[in-house]
């Protein structure tokens, strides 16, 4: 199943990805030992997270605190981004999801 999703998730893509950030964060953080796993997570900030977003969500693995303060924010940006973040969550969560 995993492996489907990340075949279907990859097909969606761009040729050039955003980068790498997220799916080097999560192997990085040790919570799964599955690279396949990390892999269809990058995969879902690609079609969900500019650049700028993924590195953003990146320092979230090794910093949760960050994800919240960024959530309680005021500010349009940090709303915006927030926005996009929750996208990729639910993205990652359908496709991922072991």
């Amino acid at each position: 199943m995993r492996y489907a999703a990340i075949a279907i998730i990859a097909g969606l893509l761009p040729v050039a990805a955003a980068g790498q950030s997220i799916q080097q964060a999560c192997l990085a953080a040790g919570r799964t030992t599955d690279p396949v796993v990390c892999a269809c997570i990058q995969a879902a900030a690609n079609r969900t997270l500019t650049a700028r977003d993924q590195k953003r969500a990146a320092s979230f693995f090794a910093d949760p605190s960050l994800a919240q303060d960024i959530r309680r924010s005021d500010r349009r940006r940090h709303e915006r981004f927030w926005e996009r973040y929750r996208s990729f969550g639910e993205t990652a969560e359908t496709y991922c999801d072991s």
